[in-house]
């Protein structure tokens, strides 16, 4: 199979693949590489649930092609935690019962991260306005919005 040979950063690793030139980044993060924290929940860019950071900048990964990775910094949920020491969003996340079925849960936490790096202290609105690329069917999102609220107090205490 002769594909684009990529080589990035993903969750500070130096990592190099080979892709199709219409494969998803999605598709690679899952399928050839084994992150499988990022789900595919519409293919479209509507849910959220495959969210991905790329280069400082949140993007759905189901939208983005593996081969325009090359040479950019991504990060996924599986580089959130520090060894076995949750990150504090995923702490409050449990904390609040901030997940059901957790289809979404991954895409909410990377979202939540993109929006406490850019505003450490954000209003209820913000953190709002912060997820609402982010889609739930199960949880409704006052929990989750309590629970980003609680991780950002904790973080700014830290």
């Amino acid at each position: 199979m002769a594909g684009i040979a990529v080589s990035t950063t993903i969750n500070g690793d130096p990592v190099e693949y080979l892709c199709q030139p219409d494969e998803t980044l999605l598709e690679v993060l899952r399928e050839r590489l084994g992150l499988t924290g990022a789900k595919e929940g519409c293919g479209t860019g509507d849910c959220g649930a495959c969210s991905v950071i790329v280069d400082g900048r949140l993007v759905c990964s189901c939208l983005v092609l593996g081969a325009e990775a090359e040479g950019r910094r991504i990060e996924t949920i599986e580089g959130m935690a520090d060894g076995d020491r949750l990150h504090p969003l995923q702490q409050k996340f449990i904390e609040h019962a901030a997940l059901q079925c957790g289809i979404c849960t991954p895409g909410f936490l990377i979202a939540a991260k993109d929006l406490l790096a850019r505003n450490p202290d954000p209003t209820e609105e913000e953190i709002r306005f912060g997820l609402a690329g982010n889609l739930c069917r199960c949880t409704g999102y006052d929990k989750i919005v309590r629970a980003v609220q609680d991780a950002a107090s904790a973080m700014r205490a830290a």
